[in-house]
């Protein structure tokens, strides 16, 4: 099986084409405030005011940025724990994003759900999942719904490079295939499974994407540090999702910056110190972008420097709201399990919704 076709010049892509100055700078926007976000909640976790994990998305922008910009109404995302980037990405705004970290009521999840459990189900963003790979086939469940109701969509499905060897991904990929499904599944491929590199966790004959080939999918495999080529390829697999109905693995080369989670004691011992510094030096998406914009003379230093100091201004207030929201009230542990039961349905009261004879 081929693997997807792809643009030789990114930037010269119709999808790329048709962007707009501001629409450009949205985007580094948009990227920027995933970053200070990120920075900021860790600053909040280290002062002791966020509990459990904390996965950071630093570093890894431009893959979520670049393949959502291209979204549209019937189009959904579902990813893993390594969510705050998705839902900013999706339209969701600090204030329920922070407030969701600090376990507040206020929080996107009501504070349930804290750190990896992030929805909007308004934007077409399903979460946030700490199951390894079991988005996987609640996303193909996605796609199986638009193709159900006969609606020209996709669902992106994300997960990291470990959660490939989990069977449920395995399971996802076979239904996907067999029912011409249009899901996109997007691996997110930062070279370790936690504190393990791909070479001792994964076995495959060239890259990860291959994989497909076993199920007669289509495939791609490409570097995300440039939104230009993020948005370029992906874009053939969202026209084939649309179009065709048929499914398409991608694999798209990233790297995160801090640990597996901040909980990540051996983030500089399982890979070096000089490895971190160069992809942080020569491969910072934003960055990148930002030279771009500069170059293509769309925007200023001083401009996007305005930009970066908005998102920053923010992020801190996002912080500051989250810390004089109150917590969930103890009795409320019982809303929000079942639908059914909470908006007090005849299947809730009576049962029979879950075990009709």
């Amino acid at each position: 099986m081929p693997k997807a076709l792809s643009p030789n010049l990114p930037s010269q892509a119709p999808i790329n084409q048709a962007l707009k100055p501001s629409d450009k700078v949205d985007l580094y926007r948009t990227m920027v405030r995933i970053r200070k976000f990120e920075q900021r909640s860790l600053n909040s976790y280290q002062s002791g005011k966020v509990g459990g994990f904390l996965h950071l998305y630093i570093g890894q922008e431009s893959v979520v940025v670049g393949t959502q910009s291209l979204l549209g109404a019937n189009d959904h995302t579902i990813t893993a724990y390594r969510n705050h980037g998705h839902g900013l990405a999706a339209g969701m705004n600090m204030n329920e994003c922070m407030a969701e970290l600090y376990g507040r009521a206020t929080g996107c999840s009501k504070g349930k759900g804290g750190s990896m459990h992030y929805f909007a189900p308004d934007k077409n963003y399903w979460g946030g999942h700490g199951i390894v790979a079991g988005q996987t086939p609640l996303g193909t469940g996605l796609a199986y719904g638009l193709k159900y109701r006969g609606l020209k969509g996709c669902a992106l499905a994300f997960l990291g490079d470990g959660a490939v060897n989990q069977g449920s991904f395995h399971e996802s990929l076979n239904l996907a295939a067999l029912w011409d499904l249009p899901i996109i599944y997007v691996i997110e491929n930062n070279g370790y499974s936690m504190g393990t590199s791909q070479r001792r966790s994964s076995a495959y004959p060239s890259c990860l994407a291959e994989r497909a080939e076993g199920y007669g999918m289509a495939w791609d495999q490409f570097d995300g540090t440039n939104l230009y080529e993020v948005r370029a390829r992906t874009q053939v697999a969202i026209e084939r999702a649309h179009n065709e109905s048929k499914p398409t693995l991608l694999e798209i080369a990233t790297y995160r910056w801090e640990g597996h989670s901040v909980a990540d004691a051996m983030k500089t011992v399982y890979r070096t110190k000089e490895e971190i510094e160069k992809y942080q030096r020569e491969h910072d998406p934003i960055m990148v972008w930002k030279e771009i914009l500069i170059s293509e003379n769309i925007a200023t230093e001083a401009e996007l420097k305005q930009i970066d100091r908005a998102a920053q201004k923010e992020a801190d207030e996002a912080a500051d709201f989250a810390e004089v929201s109150p917590y969930p009230e103890p009795e409320s542990i019982f809303d929000d399990v079942y639908w059914e039961t909470d908006n007090k349905t005849e299947a809730g009261n009576t049962g029979r919704h879950f075990f009709n004879d």
